[in-house]
């Protein structure tokens, strides 16, 4: 099933979320409809937050790397990370967020990462990440934090995010959007 995905100012996006204590079925359909909903969005990633749920899930639907499986889930999640290399950002820096839709704003992220996390059965993983890999897996754990990538910007791309969500009439409670089905 597609799950509606909850727009920046809805609080459970800007709390931090709470851990799983459960690893049963209805987890496990959970999931499922997480996955859906990234593939249909289209999005690479998706966290429990973002459909109102404030748990520490996410998951990651991105083939365009080898270091594991194209798709997984991290649950009751830790991420290390390499210190962020100073610099500006740059066109290559550039990520959207689909709890901030249709908008893309460069920030500075570390290249590595190591996930220590759980699996759909509860037991523990971990692996390393780098790339854009490494950024997905931030951004995700991010919004367990209750920070949105946008949340990070300063200067005129702050300015221009502050812009966007009072044109839009964002930053306030119960809004948000569903990504269209599949056809069939």
């Amino acid at each position: 099933m597609i799950l509606p995905i909850v727009i920046t100012g809805d609080p459970v996006l800007h709390s931090p979320a709470e851990p799983v204590t459960e690893f049963d079925s209805d987890l496990a359909r959970f999931v499922d409809d997480m996955y859906e909903t990234t593939v249909a969005a289209p999005g690479v990633g998706l966290a429990a937050p973002q459909v109102g749920i404030g748990r520490q899930i996410f998951v990651w639907v991105y083939d365009k790397q080898t270091e594991v499986a194209p798709r997984g889930v991290a649950i009751n999640p830790q991420l290390f990370i390499e210190p962020i290399q100073p610099g500006e950002a740059t066109v290559e820096d550039r990520e959207g967020c689909l709890s901030f839709p249709d908008e893309k704003f460069a920030l500075r992220r570390s290249t590595r990462a190591i996930l220590r996390a759980q699996g759909l059965d509860g037991a523990p993983y971990e692996l390393e990440a780098s790339g854009w890999f490494a950024r997905i897996l931030q951004h995700e754990y991010d919004h367990l934090q209750g920070t949105l990538y946008v949340d990070r910007l300063t200067g005129t791309d702050a300015e221009t995010v502050a812009q966007i969500t009072e044109e839009r009439r964002w930053g306030r409670p119960g809004l948000s959007w569903t990504p269209p089905s599949p056809r069939r």
